[in-house]
Formats: C-alpha cells, sequence, structure tokens
C-alpha cells in the first residue's frame, strides 16, 4: 500500500489545483480524515502525516477510539447525531457538521449550557432533496439559523452538505449541490450579518468539484486509508446516557459484518 504522506501530496495537489481554477487559496482547504471503522492506529498515521482533524460518522466509535488513539487531533463528528447521544457526543467532539433539525440544536444548546462546553456546529442541509440523505431543507435554514445565532453555547460556523454518489465519469453533475450551498450560505451572511466562513462539502469521488466550489472542509477516507475494514463497533451507549436513551451502558466492542 502506498504511504499516507505520498497520498496526502497527491490529495494536497489536487486542491492546489481545483483551488487554482477558483482564484482561492489552498491554505483555505482543510483536509478531515475520516477513519470510520479503521483502528486507532489510522488516527496516528494520519496524525502523524501531517493531518490534524479526525472525522468518525458515529459517537460510539469515537467513544473506544479516543482513549486508544494518539492524542492532538480535533475531532469531529460528521454522520448523523441522534438527541439521546449529545451529552456523550460534548465529551468527545469539538464541532458537529450535521446539526439537521431545530430540536437537536436545542438539545445541543441545553446540554452545552449544562455542562459548560461550547460546541462548534455546522447546519446540514440537503441540497440534491434526495429522501435518503439526512438534511433540512433550504427553505428551513433561515429560521434555524436565527435561532442557532440565539444560542450562547453554541457557535454557528456555516454548513454542511452531500452530493448524490456519482461516476467519475458524470461528476460535473455534482456542482449544482456544492455551488447551491455555497449561495445559500452567502444570502445567510448577508441577512444576518455575519460570518459563516466553513462549508463542509465534498469526499472522495467528488471533492476537487466541491472545493471548486467553496468547500472548506473535505471530508476523506477511503482516497487516504483505502477500503474499509469489515470491523466496527457495536452500538453501544455510554452509562451516563442510559437514562436518555432507555438503554443500559456497556462495554465497546468490535464484531464483523
Amino acid at each position: 500500500m502506498r504511504d499516507l504522506s505520498d497520498i496526502l501530496a497527491e490529495v494536497n495537489a489536487n486542491i492546489a489545483d481545483a483551488c487554482a481554477k477558483s482564484g482561492r487559496r489552498p491554505d483555505d482547504v482543510e483536509v478531515i480524515a475520516v477513519t470510520k471503522t479503521h483502528g486507532p492506529e489510522v488516527v496516528a498515521e494520519a496524525w502523524h502525516a501531517g493531518l490534524r482533524i479526525v472525522g468518525e460518522n458515529k459517537v460510539q466509535e469515537a467513544a473506544w477510539k479516543q482513549p486508544l488513539a494518539v492524542s492532538g487531533p480535533d475531532w469531529h463528528l460528521i454522520g448523523h447525531l441522534q438527541r439521546n447521544k449529545v451529552r456523550h457526543a460534548l465529551e468527545l467532539f469539538s464541532t458537529f457538521h450535521s446539526v439537521d433539525s431545530p430540536a437537536l440544536l436545542e438539545r445541543i444548546q441545553l446540554l452545552a449550557e449544562e455542562s459548560g462546553a461550547r460546541p462548534r456546529i455546522l447546519l446540514e442541509v440537503n441540497m440534491s432533496g434526495e429522501r435518503s440523505k439526512d438534511g433540512m431543507r433550504p427553505e428551513d435554514v433561515p429560521a434555524v439559523v436565527e435561532r442557532a445565532l440565539g444560542c450562547p453555547n453554541v457557535t454557528l460556523e456555516g454548513f454542511m452538505t452531500m452530493a448524490p454518489f456519482t461516476p467519475a465519469d458524470k461528476i460535473e453533475e455534482t456542482r449544482p449541490v456544492f455551488a447551491g450551498l455555497r449561495g445559500l450560505r452567502d444570502r445567510m451572511e448577508a441577512e444576518f450579518g455575519v460570518s459563516l466562513p466553513r462549508l463542509s462539502m465534498g469526499m472522495t469521488n467528488d471533492y476537487r468539484v466541491a472545493v471548486e466550489e467553496g468547500a472548506t472542509w473535505v471530508r476523506l477516507g477511503t482516497v487516504l486509508f483505502g477500503e474499509r475494514p469489515k470491523a466496527k463497533p457495536v452500538r453501544a451507549v455510554d452509562a451516563g446516557d442510559a437514562g436518555e436513551s432507555g438503554e443500559g451502558g456497556g462495554q465497546y466492542d468490535r464484531v464483523m459484518d
């Protein structure tokens, strides 16, 4: 397998090329190392290669992985966040990319206020209209932005979206999704008179188009680490959240598909 440093150099060259096409600086784009189903050794590999942000899809996976991983990375939750996992998520992540409803926003604010946490958040928007995608509708965003700006323990940083999976020869079809989110962000900045600098968009297959359209965080897993292994954590809940979820606590085990 190729060395991660070599792979990352190629990724960074692609990002620089995409930035040149759109008149941006490569320094404006950060790679999030998505370590879903990989072990803590991959977190160390990413850190030593120069990646400073780790993205995880699940709260319970980060819970067993973080104590075994190298210290230093900034951990972001990029997957769907259930309201009964918010308390635990606040202990593990600095930033939530997938705030997709007013109810989830209110839950984060409530528990952040109780604990003294001050998470950064992105609002997840379903720009493609796919029923299989999480995220709020674009027309619902202004009301949630207004509410988020009124939450004292939450810092609204911007927006996140996912484009439909698209074959390489049709990757240009993703462009309207990314351009649409950028346009929405620009309108929200103008309407509310605030800076919302972060756009989390673009994954392994489409990150170059996303960068051309304004991505500041690209979420990359497969291109960096290869295909994901079959092992994954069992769904488990921290004992401190048992009363909220209706489930007992337990160890974080790993099983095969």
